[in-house]
């Protein structure tokens, strides 16, 4: 509806409108945590959807200031297959900032309020940090292979607090996010890695299996999701300026089968997953090939 203003007027009302938004829920989010702390299961599940509506309701808020400001055509197929009442994994490539507010457009209201699995150092961002912590985003502390080495004591401690962060959701439906390369692409980046994919980086498996691995046959399916800008990966100010004219996004409903589940420490389940997300990468990265090659005819 503004979409006419000057990019720069464009992008400094939009900032404007998603900090004062942030600012008005963070404090019914942080007086509804401060209610929940009592270890009662029933009316901390009641709790727990109040917050999850306030999360919602300040995504649709974002929402409607992106419609205010910007002008984008979306194109998504496959929302109609979902469920708010679904327990999913979803995995997504991951290119821009912008990705999670895109992410958020297209699923408020479609399926449970996605939560992301976050660094233990997040909690820290202030005010946004607390707001992540009230909605029970899962804070992560990983140990790295040489880590572990040399505290052989540790083994197994990260699964054990994925599975202590998921027990959260075993009473309401929940999105657990995870973007599998782990950081967003960049032509720099995949030169680096020497990716075998033309559009995607390397997969990394351990955090899709952990999931998987804490949360069992409590997730229902695996929502796949491929993100793709037709005019270029466009960074956060590009998004809320009104620079960025169209975004793709599919949506594949993938069943979670028995030999998706296991214990990651174990080298034939860890072998077996590793070509299953292998597998999944190379079918999303033909899928992103035909969508620039479908751009340029």
């Amino acid at each position: 509806m503004l979409h006419f203003l000057p990019r720069p007027l464009t992008g400094a009302l939009s900032l404007l409108l998603y900090i004062v938004n942030t600012l008005f829920w963070s404090v019914p989010i942080m007086l509804l945590a401060i209610l929940k702390l009592p270890p009662l299961t029933r009316w901390q599940s009641w709790m727990t959807y109040l917050l999850d509506a306030c999360a919602v309701s300040w995504i649709s808020v974002n929402n409607f200031t992106a419609r205010l400001f910007t002008r984008i055509r979306w194109h998504v197929a496959g929302l109609e297959k979902l469920s708010r009442k679904d327990w999913y994994l979803v995995l997504a490539n991951h290119q821009s900032w912008a990705d999670i507010l895109v992410l958020q457009k297209v699923f408020n209201r479609k399926i449970p309020f996605i939560k992301f699995f976050l660094k233990k150092e997040l909690i820290y961002v202030p005010i946004i940090g607390l707001c992540w912590w009230a909605l029970d985003f899962p804070f992560m502390k990983r140990y790295s292979k040489a880590f572990l080495q040399r505290n052989p004591h540790l083994q197994g401690k990260d699964i054990e607090t994925t599975r202590k962060a998921c027990r959260k959701f075993r009473f309401k439906p929940a999105a657990i996010m995870n973007f599998v390369e782990g950081t967003r692409f960049t032509p720099a980046k995949h030169a680096n890695q020497q990716s075998p994919y033309q559009n995607l980086l390397k997969p990394k498996a351990g955090g899709a299996a952990f999931v998987l691995g804490a949360m069992g046959e409590q997730l229902h399916k695996i929502l796949d999701i491929t993100i793709h800008y037709p005019q270029g990966i466009p960074n956060f100010w590009d998004y809320i300026s009104g620079k960025v004219r169209d975004i793709t996004i599919q949506i594949k409903v993938l069943p979670i089968t028995p030999e998706l589940l296991g214990d990651y420490n174990d080298t034939q389940y860890r072998e077996r997953f590793q070509h299953w997300i292998n597998q999944l990468w190379q079918q999303k990265d033909q899928q992103l090939s035909a969508l620039k090659q479908g751009v340029k005819q």
